[in-house]
């Protein structure tokens, strides 16, 4: 089936609609049937019949009616529409489905008048309690003949007809924890438009004083919903304005949601903004109000309307009347500044979800419904016909103030605010100028007049240049601001973080001790033993060996390694063994319990080669035997110690809970990247109750977690060759006999290579067709990878959520051996079409630092220090200069230091100081060693004398001669002829050819007469030269 129905939350929300019913509470109790019917109309936005089925099955269904009886439920719609509702018909199994009344489905009759379908709804709805009145939504009408003959049947049957848009309302405004979901993300996207968008485009427009109307400004902002890099990472598909954003300004205000942005230029004083944007069918609201140099007294009513603001969100409580909190916030107004009072806005607010505005849960005075916990409002306050007495033109002398947040009711704190865009003063005033400045402006005005456009461009640029340096920043003063209070954040934080591990010191796991046998019994008693040969035991995996005439128990591991050689007439087994001081390979640790005893270096048996009358066989053949039964048992003690290394630390997972539902999300004909198998094998991938499994055609199954997954994130194959879904793991799991915490399943898309040998031709039909196959095969599996994503969230209830990197802000760089395309997603830095494959978790990062950052190099590296600094930093090499300002500011934007130098540092060295003495590195500055501008500009010319004297330099002394010999030779005229030349060349290269001709003669003339004198006073010039002034590291 195309599309899926989320049935779990269609019984759950049918059980709240009827128990409501059954309570019979306000207009519920006065309808004896429910009927909702809903046509055609592509001008209706919003309607309480379209909200309900939304709610109910999470899409829309025109054309079709629903009558809610008290014992059945009737639907009447077209063929495809009733295939999509047989999902919640068909209740036999499901046990969520107890308590909700039986589905019957009719198909609508194209052709015909549908009277007997009708006529079986009139029945049910005749036969349910009473059979008297129905519940409608009374302000919904559909256009269309297929809704008139209908409403025209309950008409005729004499029906009553009970509006229950309010009970109803009243019953969907509690919100589920998935509908809390969409609607946080709807308020963050909006939060991010306003920020990121609107405010910077009104700065621009200040800034460079140009004339936008407030209509052209409002299309931008519809049109800014389209870029991904405004959404958080949200499909744009799925986001969509509430209403067109409302931008008001000049002293025409409506602080109403209903109306539309004029064609009036924007002015420059209060400016109101109200945007709302809906995500998956959930509404948000956002309203703020910019000011462009606000008087005293405007400052003064804003601050006061934060505060109101502030009174109401402690009001908005579970259990609490609407009306009593309008009349508590309206009681704060009166007591605080009265005159205020007329200008508040008649209502403050409304509940709001699949519709933007409720109409029967209006915050205001007359309002009798309880607020409950779960509940969402729009709340939205201000000042409207306020005067400011300092205007002087027309439309500076009225203003309003608007300001509105989505808000969450808890059960006795305070709401909490889903739109957390700042809005005190200092972060929605743009102030200009002046009194002075003013004055000088108002003089400039004949100026302009006079002198026209001119004048007007002068003035325009004395006004950005004012903008920038009295309020804004240009982009890199905002970002070094901003790394600036990252910095001191950055040592406070990793201080107290490294105060409170102190006490966890890390325990090292004490290696497991070999012993061949724990007592004399165990000894075996074999007859090679008691003729003096080699024996191997494989049970306790010991060779028993001869020495000095005692057979002595050796633990095969022990033993290093093992050789044979022939030469002459003798067989040599050389066994050598692990000894202190001998390299046992990376991270062995200390495997000598006792490393001040006697130990046995190396053992060499000799056997003769030759057969002695008697023997039944060579002599030498025991030491074959035992060269090769060694090997085999070494062999298999290592793969069994490979092994349970590998399974250390794996934390166990649950079972996979099997949804043994047919209709499961499933991709097939996959890759798994690292191979189950020496071969690359296809396979399924299957989401269940609380897990993935993936099944290749071969039978393997891995299982991975949905608990377990820290980022899942999806490559979509624009400009790749494979499309790919990665799952970074919190912990690792074992399948290949190997630990991974990276798995991904992956497909290509088209050939990966291209046959050289192939005439090519850009107008070949073969070629044209298969690019045309190519993509339109891409389109296909994006959109079957996108529809088993949005399945999986939907599972999940949300829980999992689908990252998508952003090609965008990608670079290159090499992590490991290649060079790849990083790119960053919303809570990670990743790259996933290479293996091995690159995930950093930005929550997990330190601090960012660029190396080798010169402006005559073409590369930089960067290196990632991480939260936990026994973790190895990680380095990214080869990342193209040009990348740097686009990297500096996507890590400004989320909110990590960065920092930058000259040179390669040691950080394994670096992080070992760290570790050892935390307190000491801190007490020091902390991670400003790296910051050249931490300390001021004198900080950095040490920093940067500091590190030339670091530097390996063989000429470094013989610069600083030079130097003091310029000192003081340059003003007695006596330089040498080559020191001389090369000032020249440096200093005056500006000079023409005659000049430099007759400087060389006249350096010429005076080396030949005071060579001899020149190098004389040279020598007393170095004798007595002062000592150095460059710092020098203690």
């Amino acid at each position: 089936m195309a599309v899926n129905l989320d049935k779990e939350a269609y019984y759950r929300r049918i059980k709240r609609l009827y128990s409501n019913w059954k309570k019979g509470e306000d207009e519920f109790g006065k309808v004896d049937a429910i009927v909702v019917s809903v046509g055609v109309d592509e001008e209706i936005v919003y309607a309480k019949s379209t909200a309900i089925q939304t709610w109910l099955f999470g899409y829309e269904l025109t054309d079709t009616i629903m009558v809610f009886c008290d014992t059945k439920i009737l639907f009447l719609a077209s063929k495809k529409k009733v295939d999509f509702l047989k999902q919640v018909a068909i209740t036999k199994g499901n046990e969520n489905a107890n308590g909700v009344p039986p589905i019957t489905l009719l198909t609508r009759e194209k052709n015909e008048s549908n009277k007997a379908n009708f006529d079986k709804m009139i029945e049910a709805i005749r036969g349910s309690k009473e059979g008297k009145t129905v519940g409608v939504f009374s302000k919904d009408k559909f256009p269309g003949e297929y809704m008139k003959s209908w409403n025209d049947t309950i008409t005729a049957e004499g029906l009553e007809k009970v509006d229950i848009s309010a009970v109803v309302a009243y019953t969907m405004a509690v919100k589920e924890d998935g509908e809390l979901g969409l609607m946080k993300k709807a308020a963050s996207i909006t939060s991010e438009v306003y920020s990121k968008f609107f405010k910077e485009r009104v700065m621009e427009i200040v800034d460079a004083d140009e004339k936008v109307r407030h209509s052209k400004l409002a299309e931008s902002v519809e049109k800014a919903i389209e870029e991904k890099k405004y959404l958080g990472g949200a499909d744009p598909s799925t986001v969509e304005m509430c209403y067109p954003p409302i931008i008001q300004s000049g002293g025409n205000y409506s602080l109403k949601f209903s109306v539309v942005s004029d064609k009036n230029h924007m002015h420059f004083g209060a400016i109101t903004c109200a945007m709302g944007i809906r995500y998956k069918s959930y509404c948000s609201n956002l309203v703020r109000t910019l000011m462009v140099d606000p008087p005293q007294e405007m400052q003064d009513n804003y601050n006061f309307l934060l505060q109101v603001e502030e009174e109401l969100l402690k009001e908005l409580k579970h259990g609490v009347k609407i009306c009593d909190a309008y009349s508590a916030v309206l009681e704060y107004v009166k007591k605080e500044k009265s005159d205020l009072v007329s200008k508040l806005t008649k209502n403050l607010g409304f509940a709001m979800g699949i519709e933007f505005r409720e109409g029967s849960l209006v915050l205001n005075a007359k309002n009798q419904y309880k607020l409950k916990k779960g509940m969402v409002l729009s709340i939205s306050l201000g000042f409207a016909d306020l005067v400011n007495k300092d205007g002087k033109k027309e439309e500076q002398k009225k203003y309003a103030l608007f300001i509105g947040d989505t808000v969450q009711i808890n059960e006795e704190e305070a709401a909490t605010i889903l739109t957390p865009v700042k809005k005190k003063i200092k972060n929605v005033g743009i102030f200009l100028k002046n009194d002075d400045e003013e004055d000088e402006e108002e003089d400039g005005d004949d100026a302009e007049e006079l002198l026209g456009k001119g004048a007007r461009s002068a003035a325009l640029l004395a006004d950005r240049t004012r903008l920038l340096g009295k309020n804004e920043m240009t982009a890199e003063e905002k970002r070094r601001a901003h790394q600036k209070e990252l910095a001191s954040h950055l040592n406070e934080e990793a201080r107290r973080r490294l105060t409170e591990q102190k006490g966890e010191q890390q325990i090292q796991k004490a290696r497991k001790s070999n012993v061949s046998y724990k007592n004399v019994s165990q000894m075996p008693r074999e007859k090679d033993i008691r003729d003096m040969k080699i024996f191997i035991d494989k049970k306790y995996e010991t060779v028993v060996m001869p020495v000095f005439g005692i057979a002595t128990p050796f633990h095969i591991a022990t033993i290093k390694n093992i050789s044979m050689s022939v030469e002459g007439d003798y067989t040599y087994l050389r066994i050598n063994f692990y000894v202190p001081g001998s390299s046992l390979g990376r991270q062995e640790g200390n495997i000598f319990p006792n490393p001040d005893a006697t130990f046995v270096k190396e053992i060499t048996y000799r056997a003769s080669n030759l057969k002695a009358p008697g023997d039944t066989s060579v002599p030498s053949t025991n030491l074959q035997n035992a060269f090769r039964i060694i090997k085999e048992v070494q062999k298999r003690y290592k793969t069994r110690e490979a092994e349970e290394k590998e399974k250390e630390g794996i934390v166990k997972q649950d079972s996979l809970v099997i949804n043994l539902n047919r209709s499961n999300p499933k991709l097939k004909d996959l890759y798994i990247r690292p191979n189950i198998a020496q071969k690359r094998m296809q396979g399924s991938l299957e989401a269940h109750t609380n897990g993935f499994r993936f099944t290749s055609v071969r039978g393997d199954k891995v299982d991975i977690l949905y608990n377990n997954i820290k980022h899942a994130i999806f490559q979509p194959c624009d400009g790749e060759m494979i499309i790919v879904l990665h799952f970074h793991l919190k912990n690792a799991i074992m399948f290949g006999k190997r630990r991974h915490t990276d798995v991904q399943f992956y497909t290509e898309v088209g050939e990966i290579t291209t046959d050289l040998g192939k005439h090519q031709h850009m107008h070949d039909r073969d070629d044209l067709y298969a690019e045309q196959m190519e993509r339109e095969m891409r389109h296909k599996l994006k959109s079957a990878f996108k529809n088993f994503i949005e399945k999986v969230e939907t599972l999940t209830k949300e829980e999992l959520e689908f990252e998508v990197p952003f090609r965008d802000l990608g670079f290159q760089g090499a992590p490991y051996r290649s060079t790849c395309l990083l790119q960053p997603t919303s809570s990670s830095l990743v790259n996933v079409t290479e293996w091995p494959p690159f995930v950093v978790t930005l929550d997990e990062v330190e601090l960012v630092h660029f190396e080798r950052v010169q402006f005559h190099l073409k590369n930089f590296d960067v290196v990632i220090v991480y939260k936990d600094y026994n973790k190895k930093v990680t380095m990214i090499n080869a990342v193209p200069v040009n990348s740097l300002d686009p990297i500096k500011e996507w890590l400004n934007s989320c909110d990590i230091k960065y920092t930058e130098g000259v040179q390669s540092l040691n950080w394994t060295k670096i992080m070992k100081t760290i570790v050892d003495d935390p307190e000491g590195f801190f007490e020091q500055g902390g991670w400003s060693f790296l910051d050249p501008e931490s300390e001021g500009s004198g900080a950095e010319e040490d920093s940067e004398s500091e590190m030339e004297d670091e530097t390996f330099n063989p000429s470094a002394d013989e610069e600083e001669e030079e130097e003091e010999d310029s000192d003081e030779d340059y003003s007695s005229e006596t330089e040498d002829s080559d020191y001389s030349a090369s000032l020249g060349s440096e200093e005056e290269s500006g000079k023409d050819w005659d000049e430099l001709e007759e400087e060389a003669r006249k350096a010429d003339r005076e080396s030949h007469y005071e060579d001899e004198d020149t190098s004389n006073r040279k020598r007393k010039v170095r004798s007595s030269a002062p000592p150095s002034k460059k710092k020098r590291r203690s």
